[in-house]
């Protein structure tokens, strides 16, 4: 993988884009640090974006008394 800051990319980008077409993974660098902020890679190597639900059933429970309310802004904490 290359890692390549802002003004580098920018300046080389049709040709990172060409090089990530055949298989290349770039990361990109900013600020005065250069740290890594992105990554750019090759559509085909991209993990599936789905999540799995109840990746917790049977490890935790959560139990709601009767009596229990909470107000819409309560819940979105405004």
């Amino acid at each position: 993988m290359k890692i390549l800051t802002v003004g580098d990319f920018k300046t080389n980008f049709s040709e990172v884009l060409k090089a990530v077409q055949v298989g290349e993974e770039f990361a990109i660098a900013y600020g005065k640090r250069k740290e890594v902020v992105a990554y750019l890679i090759p559509k085909n190597m991209r993990k599936n974006g789905k999540r799995v639900i109840g990746i917790l059933e049977g490890k935790a429970s959560v139990i709601f008394k009767e009596d229990f309310k909470m107000t819409e802004e309560e819940f979105l904490g405004q």
